[in-house]
């Protein structure tokens, strides 16, 4: 059931994609339907830029050409998932720890467009831990620094990014102001970037239900 509704969440993003554009892609489980939904459909694009090895992959084996941020220019459009949303288009990523590029790629996009099951739907962003992306030296450091917070970093021991860096999944946040948070966990030495897309958030939020598919758009800034 879970696996239907992030596909029913994908289709539904294919009404923003139009032909030959370069489009960025995302990383996870509802990507993977978003792409094999452009196979599917056969719908050329001149190109994607990619957020991570896996998403490489799966571009390479839907015959879909991938293409450098820095050759690519501007985006005009950027789909991805999340790990938590709220219906105001705040989102908590880094879930399969492709944070850093799926932010780059967000901020270079002119829309950005998150396709979620219904599950990730939340009030209030924290149930989900909260990933950090910190260079290896400041590990310790940057987990007394949220300690101070108020959360509860956790070493996501064994993972390291496609970036070479490793992650701290921050826990027990409630995240009433996650614009303040992301600047306030931006500001700690050795971060690298935190999964809170609340300042760059998504445009539009698509989420699949048993009853159909929602759409949110997000409050002008």
């Amino acid at each position: 059931m879970g696996l239907d509704k992030k596909r029913r969440a994908a289709e539904a993003a294919l009404a923003y994609i139009e032909s030959d554009m370069v489009l960025g892609v995302g990383t996870g489980s509802t990507v993977t339907q978003l792409i094999e939904a452009l196979k599917a459909r056969k719908i050329q694009l001149s190109g994607a830029v990619s957020s991570s090895r896996q998403t490489s992959e799966s571009l390479k084996d839907a015959g879909i050409p991938e293409l450098d941020l820095n050759s690519a220019g501007p985006l005009s459009l950027y789909i991805d998932g999340a790990d938590e949303a709220t219906a105001t288009c705040a989102l908590i990523k880094g879930g399969g720890a492709a944070l850093t590029r799926e932010k780059v790629i967000a901020a270079a996009a002119s829309r950005f467009i998150c396709i979620v099951d219904d599950t990730k739907l939340v009030e209030v962003l924290g149930r989900f831990p909260l990933p950090v992306e910190v260079i290896p030296m400041a590990r310790s450091y940057v987990a007394r620094e949220l300690v101070k917070m108020g959360g509860q970093p956790v070493w996501r021991d064994g993972v390291v990014t496609d970036n070479g860096n490793v992650i701290l999944d921050v826990h027990n946040l409630r995240l009433k102001d996650p614009a303040d948070f992301e600047s306030a966990v931006n500001q700690i030495a050795g971060v690298v970037t935190v999964g809170l897309f609340a300042r760059r958030r998504a445009d539009v939020l698509i989420v699949a239900g048993d009853a159909g598919v929602r759409t949110f758009n997000a409050e002008p800034a």
